[in-house]
C-alpha cells in the first residue's frame, strides 16, 4: 500500500534519531531489514538489541489492531515502536486493543511497546514544522526508548545517587572490578582494590540499592553488574575522554551531550582545567555534575578502572553480510 509523505518522514526520522544517538559512543547502530515493518534497526555493544517500528498516519483506527499484532508477534526484539497521529479516536482505539491483549499470551510483550504521538495537523513541506517534529521525536525517543533499551533504564535520579558517594572514584572502581573479575567476597575484593573493607561494603550496598549491581539474593551476596551499571561505566568513560580533550572534534560530541542532558549531566559546564582530584579539588559539592566528574578524574588518577572503548561505528560488511 502506498504511503504518504508524512508517513515516510516520520519513519525515516525515527531511524535518523537512533543513528544520530549512536554517535554518542555509547552503542553501535545498523539499519535492519524492514520485512513487515516500517522501520527496523539493531543497537549493538556487547549485546544486540533489535528495535522495530510501525507508523500510523493515513489509515484509521481499524489498522491499529493489525499494526500491534505485527509488532508484538516479533519475538526477538527489545522494543516495538509505534509512531501515531495524535487523535482522540486513535488513542481510544489503541487503549482498547492493548487492553484486549492483557488476557492473552501477548500480555508479557506489551512492556516493550513504546508509543510516540505526533500532532494530527502535521504536514511535510514546512521546514520549521519538520524541524519541530524532529526535535520532538529526538527528545521522546532518546528519553523513553534509547535510554531505556540501550542504557538499561538509567535515570537522572540514578546518576544523582551515584554521584553523591563521599568516596571519589571508589564506586567506579567497584563497578569496573566486578565487571572484569566478578565479585567473590568483601574481604577479597577489598584486598584486590586496596581499600577499607567497611568502606567497600558500604559502597557495594549503595550500588546494589541504586540498581547498578544485582544479586540472586535480596540480601546481596554474589554480585553482578547490571545493564544500567554498565551504562554508567560507559558514560563515565566518555566523560574521561572529555577531561582528556578526546571526546570528538574540538572536544565536542552533540549526541553524547544530548543524552547526558536528559540524565542531568551538564559536563560542558566543567572546564577541563578544573582541579578535580581530592587533594586540591575546587568543585562545587552541591553540583552533581561536579561530583560525578570528580569520581571520573579520581578513578583515572588511581588507575582503578578499565575504561571502555567508544562504539562509534560497526565493522563494515560485504555483500553477503560477513564482517570484513
Amino acid at each position: 500500500m502506498a504511503t504518504s509523505s508524512e508517513h515516510e518522514f516520520l519513519s525515516n526520522t525515527a531511524l535518523a534519531v537512533m543513528e544520530s544517538a549512536s554517535k554518542s559512543g555509547l552503542f553501535g547502530y545498523t539499519e535492519g531489514q524492514r520485512k513487515l515493518f516500517d522501520f527496523s534497526c539493531d543497537l549493538k555493544k556487547d549485546w544486540s538489541k533489535v528495535i522495530v517500528g510501525q507508523t500510523l498516519w493515513k489509515h484509521g483506527g481499524d489498522g491499529i489492531d493489525k499494526d500491534l499484532r505485527t509488532l508484538l508477534n516479533e519475538r526477538d526484539v527489545s522494543a516495538a515502536v509505534y509512531i501515531a497521529r495524535h487523535e482522540s479516536r486513535l488513542r481510544s482505539r489503541l487503549a482498547e486493543v492493548t487492553q484486549s491483549y492483557l488476557d492473552t499470551p501477548m500480555r508479557g510483550r506489551l512492556s516493550r511497546l513504546r508509543v510516540f504521538w505526533v500532532p494530527a495537523d502535521f504536514a511535510v513541506g514546512d521546514e520549521g514544522v519538520e524541524e519541530s517534529i524532529r526535535k520532538h521525536l529526538k527528545d521522546e525517543i532518546t528519553r523513553d526508548l534509547l535510554i531505556h533499551v540501550a542504557l538499561g533504564g538509567l535515570t537522572p535520579q540514578d546518576v544523582l545517587r551515584f554521584s553523591s558517594s563521599k568516596r571519589p572514584g571508589l564506586p567506579l572502581a567497584i563497578l569496573s572490578h566486578v565487571k572484569k573479575n566478578h565479585y567473590r567476597s568483601y574481604k577479597q575484593t577489598a584486598q584486590e582494590l586496596a581499600v577499607n573493607s567497611n568502606a567497600l561494603k558500604y559502597e557495594i550496598e549503595r550500588l546494589f540499592i541504586i540498581g547498578f549491581l544485582e544479586s540472586d539474593s535480596l540480601q546481596g551476596g554474589i554480585y553482578r553488574i547490571t545493564e544500567s551499571g554498565n551504562a554508567m561505566l560507559d558514560i563515565c568513560s566518555r566523560l574521561r575522554d572529555y577531561l582528556k580533550g578526546n571526546l570528538g572534534d574540538e572536544n565536542k560530541n552533540e549526541a553524547f551531550e544530548h543524552i547526558c542532558g536528559l540524565l542531568g549531566i551538564d559536563y560542558p559546564s566543567i572546564p577541563i582545567t578544573m582541579r578535580l582530584l581530592i587533594k586540591d579539588a575546587e568543585i562545587d559539592i552541591q553540583d552533581p555534575t561536579s561530583l560525578l566528574m570528580q569520581h571520573v578524574a579520581q578513578a583515572d588518577a588511581d588507575g582503578s578502572v578499565d575504561w571502555s572503548a567508544p562504539h562509534f561505528a560497526l565493522p563494515p560488511t560485504d555483500m553477503t553480510g560477513q564482517l570484513r
